[in-house]
């Protein structure tokens, strides 16, 4: 029988994995990163060099969203923000020294997240997994651009 709690068991999911990334960080020493923070790094530790707007739209978040994200990283020293010489509207966000030295702990944040997320699972019960969710994120996304 289906209990309808979906919905709840999702949001609870993400509050754990979010306190086991800001607990896993804090094991290294880093405070004040949050999940979202995790977001961009990540997308830079793969582009090296992106837009504002490049990264709002990978991430999915809006551009003012991004901004106070990215000024926070620009806080702490692991970003830096460049203005394209020929022309001053577009800024680039590159990492800066200490956000890639960040890399190896964000790698080992997520192993540990994968480690807890498929533990137990069996390859093809992990595929299946992943296969419901993206199922369920694909009808979302499709319903709200009706």
């Amino acid at each position: 029988m289906i209990k309808g709690n979906a919905i709840s068991l999702i949001s609870h999911i993400r509050d754990a994995v979010n306190k086991l990334i800001i607990s896993e960080l804090e094991k290294h020493g880093i405070e004040g990163i949050v999940p979202s923070h995790g977001d961009i790094l990540t997308y830079l530790y793969k582009q090296k060099n992106v837009t504002m707007k490049e990264l709002a739209e990978h991430i999915h978040r809006t551009k003012p969203t991004v901004t106070v994200l990215v000024n926070k990283l620009v806080e702490f020293g692991y970003v830096i923000r460049e203005k394209e010489i020929s022309d001053n509207r577009i800024t680039y966000i590159k990492l800066t020294k200490k956000g890639i030295e960040l890399k190896p702990i964000f790698e080992e944040v997520s192993s540990r997240i994968r480690e807890v997320m498929y533990g137990g699972f069996s390859e093809k019960e992990g595929e299946q997994f992943e296969s419901v969710l993206e199922n369920l994120l694909q009808r979302f996304n499709c319903t709200s651009l009706k």
